[in-house]
């Protein structure tokens, strides 16, 4: 798992219950016939752009939610920043993995505000990497246990040794907690769900130096995908 290729391989090879994995499951609801291929591509692109870049800090929150990540395969990020995803990232190729309007996700639109307001590259990242749901409920969102993250362990690893970060911002109690001994200095702020978008902003700022918070211009205005109610994890 040193390169992006073989990471996304090892990652697309996992299969675990009650969890959906992106790089290797299709949406029989929401994605495209070639869903998971298009969301490794986006995966592989993403690394690899964040080795041109060199990268040099890790965002990583607690697992993926089913509006953000799970549909675009970039982690905190939901469709309607992904094209503001590409463009931070260089303007590599980044493509939709499902039908249907954008949707967008609380999580990741305060993430991208922050993101922009910095303009600086970042890994984007979850201590688990997949979709944990209720069980016979694919669109829910549930925390990730002690056994599933320690199957999925060495994956993190791999990913801080390809980077090399000089350090890591936990997004979250669950994720701080997580990654207290992985080696790499932790910054941990907390996450913007649940009326934690105040803190994790000022948190963001402290770190890179009280940077200013730009208008998030009109993603925020986006409609909310009204089909599945809007459930996110709590604020860990």
């Amino acid at each position: 798992m040193k390169t992006p290729r073989s990471f996304v391989a090892a990652l697309s090879a996992m299969d675990l219950p009650s969890t959906f994995n992106p790089y290797r499951e299709r949406c029989p609801v929401h994605d495209r016939a070639d869903g998971p291929r298009v969301r490794r591509r986006n995966l592989s692109r993403w690394l690899q752009a964040a080795q041109r870049a060199n990268v040099d800090t890790i965002w990583i929150a607690r697992d993926l939610g089913y509006r953000g990540g799970r549909r675009t395969g970039v982690p905190l990020t939901d469709e309607a920043h992904l094209a503001r995803a590409a463009s931070l990232m260089g303007g590599i190729p980044l493509k939709r993995a499902t039908l249907g309007p954008a949707v967008v996700e609380r999580t990741a639109t305060t993430v991208w505000r922050m993101l922009a307001s910095i303009d600086q590259p970042v890994m984007l990242w979850n201590v688990f990497p997949f979709h944990p749901h209720v069980i016979d409920d694919p669109f829910s969102n549930r925390c990730h246990t002690r056994a599933e993250r320690e199957v999925t362990w060495p994956l993190l690893l791999a990913l801080i040794e390809m980077i090399e970060p000089r350090r890591l911002v936990a997004i979250g109690r669950d994720a701080a907690s997580a990654l207290s001994d992985v080696g790499v200095p932790v910054y941990a702020v907390r996450h913007p769900s649940y009326g934690g978008q105040a803190e994790f902003i000022d948190g963001v700022r402290k770190i890179y130096g009280n940077a200013p918070v730009q208008s998030p211009g009109r993603t925020l205005d986006l409609p909310f995908d009204i089909a599945q109610p809007a459930m996110e994890p709590a604020a860990v």
